[in-house]
């Protein structure tokens, strides 16, 4: 069954190593037959949360920037993946900044069912993306009915294109194939 899948990029950086990473995990959905969107925050102007609560009254922020489209967006979505650079151990600032702004999902009927995490870093050992996780984690808790799916993390990837010979982006193709 074909699944309608929204991947937010989240790094601010051209040919981004998780970028690539998204690349080839919506690559191997499309081949699958499933309906990808990938969204890219860079160039967006996505303001911090203010707190106000409004949008659990209204359905929407009342921030009027680019955060609104992509939290409709994530909406519509079967499968939600985030892909992110790991700074300091953790998700990028700007993917907290969107998962932050998309707060009027919780009063609204969102379809998604699955979250991905696809995560790089500089730093190689297996305890890197632990923060990241247990941010995306945070946010799926507050979804009934949601699964934290996978994290498919790639490190040792420093510059722009370091990735290309990594075998992970093989296993991005194949996590996408078989969401």
């Amino acid at each position: 069954m074909s699944k309608k899948i929204c991947i937010v990029s989240t790094s601010l950086h051209a040919n981004s190593n998780s970028a690539r990473l998204a690349s080839a995990f919506a690559e191997g959905a499309r081949a699958a037959g499933h309906d990808v969107q990938v969204v890219s925050l860079a160039g967006k102007n996505i303001a911090f949360c203010r707190g106000c609560l409004a949008c659990q009254k209204i359905g929407r922020c009342v921030i009027n920037d680019d955060a609104n489209a992509i939290t409709d967006a994530l909406e519509q979505a079967d499968v939600v993946v985030w892909a992110t650079p790991i700074y300091y151990y953790e998700m990028s600032g700007q993917m907290k900044t969107m998962i932050d702004r998309a707060n009027s999902l919780y009063c609204r009927p969102y379809r998604f069912g699955k979250v991905y995490l696809l995560a790089t870093a500089t730093e190689d050992e297996s305890y890197v993306p632990e923060g990241a996780q247990k941010g995306v984690q945070g946010w799926v808790d507050c979804f009934e009915g949601v699964q934290f799916a996978d994290t498919l993390f790639v490190g040792g990837v420093t510059a722009p294109g370091d990735i290309e010979d990594n075998e992970g982006l093989a296993k991005a193709y194949l996590l996408g194939q078989n969401v």
